[in-house]
């Protein structure tokens, strides 16, 4: 299923239905419906409440939902969406900002608001509600907070061996060798990590991850351990990013910077990170940086080509395919929060490039760790998405003759530092 791209849902549909409808029962708990929201929930609940067009909006989003199976049904088959409300949805918002991700039901929900979300981010409503910058602002705010609870040392309870904790039978089992692969500290409790967030940033073992052809100015590097999402040449300035397919938009992807002419006509290579994986951002070639910008944009608006699909499953039976953000990946590049990076090459025939880092959904948090003017060498770090990974682009000039590795595998990570292609020389 495309909404499954990196693990960040459960490949299992039931496996997601059956972890909502414990987080539903537990927060609609009579002993806990009334519980008091967070400042940051209360003031998004005021926030919708106090404006009528969000507060439309917020009711039509669930309205919206087809009223057929299997949207209509939960997984008790009462009926009804498992989130029915806004109110419901803000409980579970309220819940989720002070927990860390466990390693549940030998499966990772990796993207809770997203799994709360699915149903609305289909809808009409759904899409301009999402898209509105107001709106964006409470979700970054809710993400600051939750992020700051991630930080801190009360975040660790998941990070133990515990049948739900990350150090777990289960776990390892997807995540092998750990202790060999990722520093870390095994007699340490919590493996010496200080946080969870310090967890899911953490770096791999020295010599894990080798720089291959270093000094080969004409071979670039992978900039992160990822899947390929797609190769697309001849990119163009301004496209119909929504439309079937999803065309690449660079004046909107580069936030309509001047820059983006210079790329017209070049190539625009995207992968994706693995929810299991390392999430740290490392330079693809050998140069300096020329200019950092951080953009704010959409959290949980996917392309509306997207909308309520269905697959069949293993037994035959039609089930619902969520299209969140996921798998909207080249639509998000022009909407989505993210990073940008321009890179002067120290090769001409590659000159000025961008590397972009784009948050999906939650994982939206984005830090630069290169500044203008520093010399960056092949596999030197860029920056990290905080709380997990999401996907990447690398974009070429139209004179910069590229070609892509034909033996890269299209089903499964690329390690870090490997070399993925080559550029003709001038």
């Amino acid at each position: 299923m495309q909404h499954r791209l990196g693990g960040w849902l459960p490949n299992d549909q039931n496996v997601l239905e059956k972890w909502l409808a414990k987080v539903i029962a537990y927060v609609e708990h009579p002993s806990r419906i009334n519980r008091e929201f967070h400042p940051v929930i209360k003031e998004f609940k005021d926030f919708i409440e106090s404006d009528p067009v969000i507060y439309m909006g917020f009711h039509q989003m669930f309205e919206q939902i087809p009223d057929k199976p299997p949207y209509n049904d939960n997984p008790k088959g009462e009926g009804n969406p498992q989130v029915r409300n806004y109110m419901c949805m803000l409980r579970l918002f309220n819940h989720i900002i002070t927990t860390a991700p466990e390693y549940e039901e030998n499966d990772l929900v990796g993207f809770p608001i997203n799994a709360i979300l699915d149903w609305p981010m289909g809808t009409p409503a759904g899409l301009a509600m999402f898209c509105d910058p107001r709106v964006n602002e409470m979700f970054k705010k809710m993400f600051y907070s939750w992020s700051a609870f991630l930080t801190t040392s009360d975040s660790r309870y998941v990070l133990t061996d515990s049948a739900n904790g990350w150090f777990g039978l289960q776990a390892s089992i997807a995540l092998p060798n750990f202790d060999t692969t990722f520093v870390c500290d095994p007699t340490a409790p919590y493996h010496g990590y200080v946080s969870w967030d310090d967890f899911f940033t953490r770096r791999f073992q020295e010599g894990v991850r080798p720089i291959i052809l270093a000094d080969n100015n004409d071979v670039v590097n992978n900039a992160c351990e990822s899947t390929i999402y797609r190769i697309q040449p001849n990119v163009k300035a301004s496209d119909h990013f929504w439309i079937k397919g999803e065309p690449y938009n660079l004046r909107y992807m580069l936030n309509n910077d001047s820059s983006a002419e210079l790329f017209v006509g070049g190539t625009i290579y995207q992968a994706f990170l693995s929810a299991l994986s390392y999430h740290r951002w490392h330079s693809p070639v050998n140069g300096r940086i020329v200019r950092t910008e951080m953009v704010s944009g959409t959290y949980y608006a996917e392309s509306p080509t997207m909308g309520f699909q269905y697959e069949v499953g293993d037994d035959g039976v039609p089930v619902p395919d969520p299209a969140g953000p996921n798998n909207s990946q080249a639509f998000i590049t022009s909407t989505a929060a993210r990073a940008i990076i321009y890179i002067q090459a120290d090769n001409p025939a590659i000159g000025l490039m961008c590397f972009m880092a784009v948050g999906m959904a939650e994982v939206s948090t984005c830090e630069i760790t290169v500044r203008t003017g520093q010399t960056v060498a092949k596999g030197d770090q860029l920056g990290m998405f905080h709380f997990g990974g999401s996907t990447h682009c690398l974009i070429f000039r139209p004179e910069t003759k590229i070609t892509f590795d034909p033996s890269l595998p299209t089903d499964s990570n690329i390690p870090l530092n490997s070399a993925i292609a080559t550029v003709e020389p001038l």
